[in-house]
């Protein structure tokens, strides 16, 4: 049985904070921060690299990159001073469990106690709640610092139709790093954009719909998002009870495969992790791992691949990497939904939402002054950040939402999961033959627009809504680049196929190796290679 220790809380920061490295700190090449987080912990045991050269490394170039991206939002000034106890711990021989001394960032709608959880909104800046979500708990057990938070989507994108990914009124707005007027999507858009930037060695965000998925292809990193259930979400601000999960958002396959079995385990206050002690993710050891897809049947969306050529290039050269590891391609071209599956789906969310929130809001001890979603309505119409740039109708909507004890609420429910699930992604892979299904994982960032909100000119691809809706394993991996913007390819699974999604996606991320650098540039025109194109010289 997975032991999971709860670790007390020991610092207090405020919001905006940002700790600096001293001047006698040990410096550290670009090169260690760069590495993987697996090989980062393996230095501090054989004593080659220290807590505090990775977490002095990592303040200073969030002091170097951040300026323009926004992606963290506060910062833990008791960082450094872990990194040193950390440090004391391992000259001694003793390490606290593999990710000891290595610094994580969390999106700001997860409890940690060295920080307020401020879910990006006003109506939380004060919520100081001196727990640990008990995912952070698991990670502090095994050695990890909590070097601060990241900006998100304010309340995850679940406030208006009309919103804008990356902004919340706490942190402001977040940017893609790779062109500056381009979205990093939502809601994780800090997690997306500090690990693309590599501000620390891991992430985490949390996903409902799409939240870590699309971040993390739209900013050119992974992104696993673990079934429905493997992970706690207590202290997670919350949307929906049967969708939430927190989830890695890392450099590479094999720190998302270690961060989540760090992560994952039972929590008698969240029911949906009853059966995780059956499904833990073992341990990642380099002896475990595929070096091929032999005997492998993956599933080739066609129906959602889109009609992008650039795009349709990039999944291509994906599927001949797979073809030439050994698996068999198998082409779906076709899935029908009920017509009345996206109408519903939505009843879920806001009727879901009303419930959790009131919730989460009545058992917070912090001082806040919302105690329910009507009060935060209220709350938002009078502060002078909330409402400039959009409104809040998907909380006015989720509050006339059906009750979740409703039958309208449960047979919309009942239709949206098994046409996801059973009739979805279950039926595709067994109707195909197929042991999981690929697709790309969206369209490459699009504009952020201040006037009409979110919206792509080509449109969302992929299916994962199918995964987030039915709860089930979605990983994103980069595959390739569309004009100097990344895009990934998404691993589905079914329920509790972990396991085997993160070992397939490894050998992908192995044998393909794509790697989109971030440029920083206000937008594509501003590229050097367009310049005599752009100037007309």
């Amino acid at each position: 049985m997975k032991l999971k220790l709860l670790i007390a809380a020991v610092a207090i920061v405020v919001v905006g904070c940002k700790a600096q490295s001293n001047d006698t700190a040990p410096s550290v090449t670009n090169t260690w921060l760069d590495k993987p987080a697996a090989e980062q912990a393996q230095a501090i045991r054989n004593g080659t690299l220290t807590s505090e050269q990775l977490v002095t490394g990592y303040l200073a170039r969030i002091e170097e990159r951040d300026k323009k991206v926004n992606s963290i939002l506060a910062l833990n000034s008791n960082a450094i001073a872990q990194a040193k106890a950390a440090d004391e711990q391992a000259q001694k021989g003793t390490f606290t469990g593999p990710l000891h001394g290595i610094p994580v960032l969390l999106k700001d709608n997860i409890e940690a106690s060295e920080l307020p959880t401020t879910a990006g909104s006003m109506a939380l800046v004060n919520n100081r709640t001196g727990r640990d979500a008990p995912i952070v708990a698991n990670l502090k057990a095994a050695g990890a610092i909590i070097l601060g938070k990241t900006n998100l989507s304010e309340w995850a994108n679940f406030r208006s139709e009309s919103s804008i990914s990356g902004w919340s009124a706490v942190g402001g707005l977040t940017r893609n790093p790779h062109l500056l007027s381009r979205t990093a999507c939502g809601s994780s858009s800090g997690s997306g954009a500090a690990m693309a930037l590599r501000l620390s060695s891991l992430a985490v965000g949390t996903e409902t719909n799409g939240s870590i998925i699309c971040p993390s292809s739209m900013n050119g990193i992974v992104g696993f998002k673990p079934t429905v259930g493997l992970l706690s979400r207590s202290y997670i601000v919350p949307i929906s009870s049967s969708q939430d999960t927190a989830g890695p958002m890392t450099a590479n396959v094999n720190d998302a495969w270690l961060m989540a079995s760090v992560m994952d385990g039972v929590d008698v206050k969240d029911a949906a992790t009853a059966d995780a002690e059956d499904h833990l993710l073992p341990s990642l050891e380099e002896s475990m791992l595929a070096t091929d897809l032999k005997g492998i049947r993956v599933g080739v969306v066609r129906y959602r691949q889109g009609d992008n050529p650039h795009v349709l290039s990039v999944y291509e050269n994906a599927l001949e990497t797979l073809e030439a590891a050994g698996a068999e391609l198998v082409d779906i071209n076709d899935f029908e939904q009920p017509d009345s599956f996206w109408s519903d789906s939505y009843t879920v969310l806001l009727s879901e939402f009303h419930h959790t929130i009131d919730a989460y809001l009545a058992d917070s001890p912090a001082d806040i002054p919302a105690r329910n979603l009507e009060a935060l309505i209220a709350f938002n119409k009078t502060d002078k950040k909330e409402l400039v740039l959009f409104n809040q109708d998907i909380f006015e909507k989720s509050l006339a939402a059906p009750a979740i004890d409703s039958d309208e609420y449960k047979s919309a429910l009942s239709l949206v999961q098994n046409t996801a699930g059973t009739n979805g992604i279950d039926k595709l892979m067994q109707d195909n033959g197929v042991d999981i299904l690929v697709a790309p994982s969206n369209s490459p960032a699009f504009l952020i627009d201040g006037v009409y909100g979110d919206h792509s000119p080509v449109g969302f691809i992929g299916i994962g809504y199918l995964a987030a809706i039915a709860g089930y394993p979605h990983l994103t991996v980069p595959a390739g680049e569309v004009k100097q913007l990344p895009v990934g390819l998404s691993f589905i699974g079914s329920k509790w196929q972990d396991e085997k999604v993160l070992r397939i996606g490894s050998v992908f991320e192995a044998k393909h190796g794509a790697y989109v650098k971030p440029g920083l540039l206000p937008s594509r025109l501003e590229s050097p290679e367009l310049e005599d194109i752009v100037s007309g010289q």
